[in-house]
């Protein structure tokens, strides 16, 4: 058995080990069922309404524990009569309180089945919540909210065990100003309403944890993509959003060939405002996705073949903890990668990985943590932490470099899939550790005992840094790649103008963003006429490729070329997406050049941002933060 360091902690009931990130009785109950009713206030910033949990007493027990943050509790029932309840606040602010709702005698035996009614609002700083006047959207028409629960944020709006170990179906009635559609991580079920309010209704049928509960309200339009997929967006963005994501369906029918049906019914998406903190979010039946995705080429659509695979790896297996994230994460960019090449040539999914651990994982490693960090572990220890201070390429690019490898030594990809639709098989619907993983692969790979066994595993998934090996790449769309970059790194003032557009241009998109990302890690830095080359040649300042323009960006403040950081300030204040955000900030703060400048900039436009993102970057400005201000 693998022994991790989190192995110290008590185990509950269930044999898992608890959740540090909760303080949820998961070991005595376990929430079944939610039924949300909620009244959407804009001018509030508030949720005012109801939940009624379906509880499973597990053991006997006197209370059933709950996750709150800066919740306002009104009232609790159980089965109808009222009862005393007490709030705890946590040792950290991140981890909100503990609501405790004490049972009466005859419900708290093992196997009794209640309902909590819990009668609560919002605050309107909830960490889930990033409300937006009208004149923050992009067509300017009516206010706007959007949610983000994962990972431990989905406390600040319902009171829940916030754990991923729990997994519940859920319904919901959501009251909003009539004119505005209101879409959830679930299959709409109609609405009803009158000229001042509309209420929408809603219904998850598959068990999903906490962190995949989601809302979004708005002016909002539809375009059907195929019968079991569309994409939402606000008027002026749906037909670009349409354009770009319009091969969804083969995208999903794909992923079904290779790792089993989906399950979820509808597979639509929702393209918000640019201040969402993520790429793609996979909530169920409606994965939240950012703006920056459109380039106009269909040339970032990695990122919806990514969150398509998260139905399977994430949301139908999930991980128990978040210290074991990159059993979500490590198998869906593995998956995402496979269907990729299904798509395309194995060829791709090849340089795809490549280009992974060069442009993601040794950047995480290296320049977001630190090689020592026990955030570049795989497997991890989530006491006392802030599972998002966590957040970064390691759990997806390591877990699926580790992958990667065993497909490599196990039999190579046909023998893998079938592992992987056994793995699915045998863990959909349930909540999995590390532990329980391996013992599955060792059971389905019991006659390749010894090969498993030669691999370093304890290495992969305890240590910290990179991995103990790298897996062996095709590096058939690399060798032009190295070719160019070559090219700029050897060229002086006489030469550098000798290099043509051409080969660049003849790149796919993939390829020039490995190019400007091995120049920006090229140490010594580039000199400042081989940038202004690039820009000329390339017109890089221009680019509507967001990852193609966060390397230039940041390749340029490594060589501290001034003329980017106007480029660089325009490129932070026109979305909030923290894969782009944290890097630059963090970049143009190091620089003493514009120091104080770009914490300027952060102080102005924090209150634009999404809650989490705003937490996020004061922290890698050095910025005190709490829900009010942000202070030196």
């Amino acid at each position: 058995s693998i022994q991790p360091p989190v192995g110290r902690r008590a185990k509950d009931g269930k044999g898992t080990r608890r959740d540090p990130c909760s303080n949820a009785n998961t070991d005595e109950a376990t929430v079944t069922h939610m039924a949300i009713k909620w009244d959407v206030h804009f001018q509030l910033k508030m949720l005012v309404g109801s939940v009624s949990l379906n509880v499973k007493i597990l053991k006997d027990t006197t209370k059933v524990c709950l996750d709150i943050r800066d919740l306002s509790i009104r009232s609790i029932t159980i089965d109808g009569t009222e009862v005393q309840f007490t709030i705890s606040p946590n040792s950290h602010a991140f981890f909100g309180s503990t609501l405790c709702v004490s049972l009466p005698e005859e419900k708290s035996r093992a196997g009794s089945e209640i309902v909590i009614h819990i009668s609560y609002s919002t605050s309107n700083e909830a960490s889930a919540l990033q409300w937006l006047t009208k004149e923050q959207t992009t067509d300017g028409k009516a206010p706007y909210l959007f949610s983000q629960c994962q990972a431990i944020n989905a406390r600040s709006i319902v009171p829940c065990m916030d754990s991923p170990s729990v997994k519940q179906t859920y319904d919901a009635e959501v009251s909003v100003p009539t004119g505005l559609t209101c879409l959830m991580s679930a299959i709409g079920e109609g609405s009803k309403g009158d000229e001042e309010r509309t209420t929408f209704f809603f219904n998850q049928s598959v068990s999903i944890p906490s962190y995949l509960l989601a809302i979004v309200v708005g002016v909002l339009e539809k375009r059907e993509i195929s019968d079991r997929c569309a994409v939402w967006a606000e008027p002026s963005v749906v037909e670009k959003a349409h354009w770009e994501f319009s091969e969804t369906e083969d995208i999903l029918a794909c992923a079904e060939s290779i790792v089993g049906p989906y399950i979820w019914g509808r597979y639509d998406m929702v393209c918000l405002p640019a201040t969402f903190p993520f790429g793609g979010m996979e909530n169920p039946c409606l994965t939240f996705i950012t703006p920056t995705l459109i380039a106009g080429d269909r040339s970032l659509v990695s990122v919806i073949v990514h969150e398509i695979s998260h139905s399977w790896s994430g949301n139908l297996i999930t991980n128990s903890t978040w210290e074991h994230f990159w059993l979500n994460e490590g198998f869906t960019m593995f998956i995402e990668r496979k269907i990729c090449g299904r798509l395309w040539n194995e060829s791709y999914r090849q340089f795809m990985a490549h280009n992974g651990w060069t442009n993601n994982l040794i950047p995480a490693v290296n320049e977001q943590f630190h090689p020592t960090s026990p955030f570049t572990k795989l497997v991890q220890d989530h006491e006392n932490v802030d599972p998002n201070e966590s957040f970064s390429f390691v759990a997806y690019e390591k877990g699926s470099a580790f992958l990667f490898t065993l497909e490599q030594k196990l039999g190579g990809p046909e023998v893998f899939e079938k592992y992987l639709l056994d793995y699915i098989r045998e863990f959909s619907h349930k909540a999995v550790d590390t532990d329980q993983w391996k013992e599955h692969l060792y059971s389905y790979f019991h006659d390749k005992q010894e090969i498993l066994d030669a691999i370093d595993m304890t290495t992969w998934l305890f240590d910290v840094g990179m991995p103990p090996s790298k897996p062996k790449f095709d590096e058939e769309m690399v060798v032009d790649c190295d070719l160019l970059i070559k090219k700029w790194i050897d060229a002086d003032e006489s030469t550098v103008t000798n290099i043509t557009r051409d080969s660049y241009e003849s790149m796919k998109p993939l390829q020039k963003i490995e190019c400007i990302s091995q120049l920006r890690q090229h140490d010594p830095p580039l000199e400042h006429y081989k940038l202004e080359a690039l820009n000329t040649l390339y017109s890089l300042n221009d680019s509507e490729n967001c990852e193609i323009l966060l390397n230039w960006i940041r390749l340029c403040i490594k060589s501290g070329w001034e003329p980017i950081v106007p480029r660089a300030l325009r490129f932070l204040n026109s979305q909030g997406r923290l894969k782009y955000c944290r890097p630059v900030y963090r970049d143009l703060a190091s620089w003493p050049l514009c120091a104080d400048e770009v914490r300027e900039n952060f102080l102005r436009s924090r209150h634009l941002l999404h809650p989490i993102s705003a937490e996020m970057i004061s922290k890698e400005l050095n910025l005190r933060h709490n829900t009010k201000t942000l202070c030196f």
